[in-house]
């Protein structure tokens, strides 16, 4: 029974993780309470899962990994809502709500190997994992073109052309505006990242299914990829809370797609990203 609360809980905490996000870079009232409210029933339902567990097993220690990583992702929820009552900090929630999320994911798919009921089942979602990761890192290199666009624009803007003389900057009028710009590597940016979650998570179920199991979690990619949804978070935080715009915002951008190429070499060292038969 308590893999049904989990699985609540692990719900729950998904519809969170969604409403954090506008609740902290828009500001939206709203989705701020909404947040809070999923959050709180699913770390009730979390707990009643973590009762039940020990309870069944007798013991008060766990016993299993999974059971570990569910007890693990309850710490980080306790010490996250005893923050944010003591101190109103809910826009921690941005990065220790995925975080939760993902820490219970996992057990709750179940205490044995993940069993697809069908290859062709199987397959649709390693498409969609690709197909999600592949948006995400074409969105980043929209992002990052733009953000380079910006500054080659913004050095060209600021150029002093003495009249009746060529510049070599001319053949490059055809560039957008500034504003459009910003908007343009802001838009993808933002596009990119449920991509990148979605694969993300979407790669932890294909995972399951192999002999690695929870050590997936251990490969070099898996542990570069959760790094640079990291970054991506704070990146898109930064620019929203504190209004960054123009240079220092494409610096950033290029900082996030370095990461994006480090993980596509820690393919290089990956024991789990083979596409190949199982």
């Amino acid at each position: 029974m308590y893999l049904l609360w989990l699985r609540v809980a692990a719900i729950l905490y998904a519809a969170a993780s969604i409403a954090i996000f506008p609740a902290v870079l828009y500001g939206v009232v709203r989705w701020r309470k909404s947040c809070v409210h999923l959050g709180g029933l699913a770390f009730f339902f979390h707990f009643v899962s973590v009762v039940e567990m020990l309870v069944q097993g007798h013991s008060w220690m766990p016993v299993g990994v999974r059971e570990v990583e569910s007890l693990l992702g309850f710490a980080v929820a306790g010490v996250f809502f005893l923050v944010w009552w003591l101190y109103d900090a809910v826009s921690l929630g941005i990065f220790v709500l995925p975080i939760t999320f993902f820490a219970v994911f996992v057990p709750a798919l179940g205490a044995e190997r993940y069993v697809f009921p069908s290859e062709g089942v199987r397959i649709s979602w390693l498409v969609a994992h690709i197909a999600a990761l592949l948006a995400a890192y074409v969105a980043l290199g929209f992002s990052l073109l733009a953000s380079v666009l910006y500054l080659v624009q913004e050095r060209r803007l600021k150029s002093k052309r003495k009249p009746g003389t060529d510049s070599w900057w001319l053949p490059l009028d055809w560039m957008p505006p500034l504003d459009t710009l910003e908007r343009i590597a802001h838009a993808t940016l933002e596009f990119g990242f449920p991509c990148m979650t979605v694969g993300l998570v979407i790669g932890s179920v294909l995972a399951q299914e192999t002999v690695l199991g929870a050590a997936y979690f251990r490969d070099p990619k898996v542990i570069a990829s959760f790094t640079m949804w990291a970054v991506y978070v704070a990146l898109l935080f930064v620019r929203r809370t504190q209004g960054l715009r123009g240079r220092r915002a494409a610096y950033l951008s290029g900082a996030v797609f370095i990461v994006m190429l480090v993980v596509m070499l820690a393919n290089v060292f990956s024991q789990v990203h083979r596409y190949g038969p199982r």
